[in-house]
């Protein structure tokens, strides 16, 4: 695995003329730079945007203008598409001379940023006039169980004498999601119907899901693809890794505890999973690698395929992750979101090098712009459980909001927004912005 690639765009005195890219609080600073496809309230066809602040660097029109004039000619032609898959595909190198060029051209103190400056009211464009897009054409999705604390959770409901399945110590559990399903921040969600039981053996009726749920998670997008029964190393495997957004899997899980055996997740899963509209990439997440979880004493360790000396040393990443809600009733009265957990991707069991390395074992294709779920970020204690299942536990300990509503699944017109952000002292705190989603009522 590289070594960390801390550079002067890690700079937190550099300054933007972007004024609100200074802000401290802004989930996009200089140090962030995230990629992303927007498309003007005006016209039809979508760009490739660079996050700055509350703007949005146009990379057609800064193209167009001369100013990615120094970057290979396959890299300015990807940065004028309509998706974030060419970029991809170029792969992280000519991403990060991308990056490193918008740093200098969005920077108060450069010749670049002088001449970008004077050409601003060509090549930005607000957040408010424009609509995000999901980043890339995304051909393939797989979410996987990385998280202990969700998976033993999950299992003492179901098996409270044995919530861990064998297998799970031994490789990243995961299965292959449906990629037509998944919506950018603010689609709204349907609640779906299907077959449900009241009791195990059933019989089943089909009705809307009573049970429907969020799930906090992170998404990693695929850079450069791979042959069909071709492998990836885990010393390499993150230079298959572009960037990562925020997910939200929404479950139905009255229909997923029927359907689920002997198959796993089916209608369940298929409905919706929201995505975030930015996609950040791991060269601005270099200050805030972690070291992977630490195994507590007896868990066997990793297959070597699974292993390597760098990915244990910091193959994690240091994100806080939070989950907020308003419903109807607190719109109505005017009351602000309420946060229903607070939770660390660094607590994950499996690390993403780990999670992409073991798909590619069995020979399948890796493709530009594949996305790659987490599965459920939930930390050790009952505020950082990052889905409703946990947090109510399975219904027997509704949450209470503080305008007095109770929560075991969510409602129609609940909203949930997943938010995530980095901090480390030494360094500018750069965040996500967020995946938004209001659940509406089932059709007839």
């Amino acid at each position: 695995m590289t070594q960390p690639l801390l550079d002067d765009t890690h700079d937190p005195s550099a300054q933007s003329w972007v004024e609100s890219a200074n802000a401290p609080d802004t989930d996009f600073p200089l140090a962030n730079l995230p990629f992303g496809i927007f498309r003007h309230d005006f016209e039809e066809r979508p760009r490739v945007g660079i996050a700055i602040g509350d703007r949005v660097l146009d990379c057609l029109a800064a193209v167009r203008a001369g100013l990615f004039n120094t970057v290979d000619p396959a890299v300015r032609d990807a940065l004028t598409s309509w998706t974030l898959n060419p970029l991809m595909a170029l792969g992280r190198s000519d991403a990060r001379d991308v990056r490193r060029l918008a740093h200098r051209l969005l920077q108060a103190e450069t010749p670049e940023g002088a001449k970008a400056r004077a050409l601003a009211d060509d090549v930005l464009a607000s957040t408010d006039s424009i609509g995000m897009r999901v980043p890339a054409e995304i051909g393939d999705y797989s979410d996987f169980y990385a998280s202990i604390h969700h998976a033993t959770n999950v299992g003492s409901m179901f098996r409270p004498d044995n919530p861990l399945l064998p297998n799970y110590k031994w490789m990243p559990i995961g299965y292959h999601g449906r990629a037509s399903s998944i919506v950018p921040s603010g689609t709204p969600v349907r609640r779906p119907r299907g077959q449900s039981v009241a009791s195990p053996d059933g019989p089943p009726t089909v009705s809307p899901s009573g049970r429907m749920d969020y799930e906090l998670e992170i998404g990693a997008y695929i850079a450069r693809g791979t042959r069909q029964g071709d492998v990836v190393p885990i010393a390499r495997a993150e230079d298959y890794l572009f960037g990562l957004c925020l997910l939200n899997d929404w479950s139905a899980r009255d229909l997923q505890q029927w359907e689920y055996q002997p198959l796993g997740p089916f209608l369940s899963k298929s409905f919706a999973s929201t995505v975030s509209p930015w996609v950040v990439t791991l060269d601005a997440l270099e200050p805030f690698r972690v070291a992977s979880f630490t195994r507590a004493p007896g868990d066997p360790a990793p297959l070597p395929y699974l292993d390597d000396a760098a990915d244990r040393a910091r193959g994690g990443f240091g994100i806080t992750l939070e989950v907020w809600i308003t419903t109807e009733a607190m719109r109505a009265a005017g009351a602000p979101a309420e946060r229903l957990s607070r939770g660390d991707f660094g607590t994950m069991y499996w690390t993403l090098a780990q999670m992409l390395t073991h798909h590619a074992s069995g020979g399948c294709a890796l493709r530009p712009g594949d996305l790659i779920g987490s599965g459920t970020v939930s930390g050790p204690d009952r505020g950082s459980r990052g889905c409703l299942l946990e947090l109510a536990w399975r219904g027997q300990s509704p949450v209470t909001l503080s305008t007095g509503e109770t929560r075991a699944f969510l409602q129609d017109g609940d909203e949930v927004t997943l938010r995530a952000s980095c901090e480390r002292e030494g360094f500018r705190r750069i965040g996500f912005g967020t995946c938004a989603g209001r659940v509406m009522p089932a059709l007839a």
